[in-house]
């Protein structure tokens, strides 16, 4: 979907079949990030980001009330995929009607909007494109690290602030049939392969295909839980799935690792390691801090995480009740590798090559994704319930949550990658300034975004006003 201006006569042929542009442009938000070195230290980098292409409307070339992204997808305007494209256009978007708001290297990203009647769910996600706006960053971050600050204060039970990789194609998959790509935010891929989309790589989905690639869950939040997950799968790069390969039906099938070996420190049994008022304070800003560190043969051995608050580093918990990481004693440090993921029984992990083919992903380039999102089918249970977290089973209802604390947001700041030990230190480190800066601007907010005045929510709402 969308258009690249290219030379005339190189683009004749495609555009006669290719998917048109409406009349709305597509201006992307500015977001400022850093490129670390351990010999010249940081320096800044202005990149941009887009939204996904199925946030954009697209709707039928001679006729904008009529949507092209149906369920199923309408089979007059889209009989096959050249058609398809040449029947619909995709128009650009205001990124304040999304819930986005970027300003310096701050991104606020909301989960309701209030249009006046009611609170309305637009759940953002963004991607970060390079310096020529036009394709995606790649992030190569193999022996490297990446490190952002995040509030989280204002995410209750239920939701999901998430930064993630995936080895997204850098054009966003560009074609005869996409000739815009990334521009337009193509190209999407993930670890769980869904087929549901009605377009894929910018081209219509008639088959109930997949799209697959390689997963890093660098950070999947809120106030009260975490945790950070590679998936792995047996492609390189994106690439499209069929059938059962897309599906897990049992422990060794599928394409592709949907649940990942992760580490959620309330679910290893350190309930105060994590939340309100514990040793990482998510009341407050915090800095997170990620290392991808290799072995001698320069494989991806370790993923380890450290926290910096208050200026004080603190080290991922190594405290666990599990029995099987137990086990390994001292070796476990409260980071991710192969005898973790083993203790864990995740074989799935295992044998889609675990930490050795998560780490050929980062060495190739992934892009980097923000997010905000909740779940009617779970209640986000799986992050932040049960074993997993302190909330309650009902706590994660998104009816819920947008009738009781609608004002769910997270902000993502200072964004930085390179080597390792030049993006943080243990002195002076804050977020504090940039996201006192950003909240300002949010309250500031005018009626053309349609973001919701109000006051902000309290941390008892955050704790227990959804109780039941």
């Amino acid at each position: 979907m969308g258009f690249l201006t290219l030379p005339a006569a190189a683009l004749l042929l495609s555009l006669a079949s290719a998917q048109k542009i409406g009349t709305i442009p597509e201006v992307h938000p500015k977001l400022m990030t850093q490129l670390c070195t351990t010999s010249g230290g940081c320096v800044d980098r202005q990149l941009s980001l887009v939204t996904d292409a199925l946030a954009h409307p697209i709707h039928a070339a001679n006729d904008p009330s009529i949507s092209c992204t149906s369920s199923p997808l309408n089979a007059t305007l889209c009989p096959d995929a050249a058609t398809c494209a040449q029947n619909c256009v995709v128009e650009g978007i205001e990124y304040g009607s999304i819930g986005v708001l970027a300003t310096g290297s701050a991104l606020t990203l909301r989960q309701y909007l209030f249009d006046g009647a009611q609170h309305k769910s637009v759940s953002p996600r963004l991607y970060l494109l390079a310096e020529d706006d036009m394709n995606y960053e790649p992030l190569r971050l193999l022996n490297q690290e990446l490190t952002f600050d995040v509030d989280v204060s204002q995410l209750a039970c239920g939701m999901n602030g998430a930064l993630y990789l995936s080895e997204m194609d850098m054009s966003g998959s560009r074609s005869d049939l996409n000739p815009a790509g990334a521009q337009y935010g193509t190209g999407y891929c993930d670890a769980q392969c869904f087929t549901t989309p009605s377009f894929i790589n910018g081209i219509a989905n008639l088959n109930a295909s997949g799209a697959c690639c390689n997963e890093m869950d660098i950070w999947e939040a809120n106030a009260r839980a975490t945790v950070y997950t590679p998936h792995t799968c047996s492609g390189v790069g994106s690439f499209l799935c069929s059938g059962d390969d897309c599906i897990k039906t049992a422990a060794g099938s599928g394409v592709c690792d949907k649940d990942g070996c992760g580490i959620n420190p309330f679910g290893l049994g350190d309930k105060g390691f994590y939340g309100p008022g514990s040793t990482v304070d998510t009341t407050k800003p915090l800095t997170v801090v990620t290392q991808f560190i290799t072995d001698e043969a320069g494989d991806l051995a370790e993923i380890k995480r450290v926290y910096v608050q208050d200026g004080k580093v603190i080290p991922n918990t190594r405290e666990t009740t599990n029995e099987n990481v137990l086990r390994l004693g001292e070796a476990y440090e409260g980071a991710l590798n192969d005898e973790y993921c083993a203790a864990r029984n995740r074989s799935d992990f295992a044998r889609l090559g675990g930490h050795k083919v998560m780490g050929e992903s980062l060495k190739r380039g992934m892009v980097l994704i923000f997010s905000i999102w909740n779940s009617e089918g779970d209640f986000m249970s799986w992050l932040d319930g049960e074993n997993n977290g302190p909330c309650n089973a009902t706590e994660g209802d998104p009816a819920l949550i947008r009738a009781r604390i609608p004002d769910v947001q997270v902000t993502f700041s200072n964004i930085r990658w390179g080597d390792i030990g030049s993006t943080f230190n243990a002195s002076g480190l804050t977020a504090q300034g940039v996201l006192d800066g950003q909240t300002k601007a949010l309250s500031a907010e005018s009626g053309a975004a349609r973001m919701m005045a109000g006051s902000v929510v309290g941390l008892a709402l955050l704790v227990g006003a959804l109780l039941v």
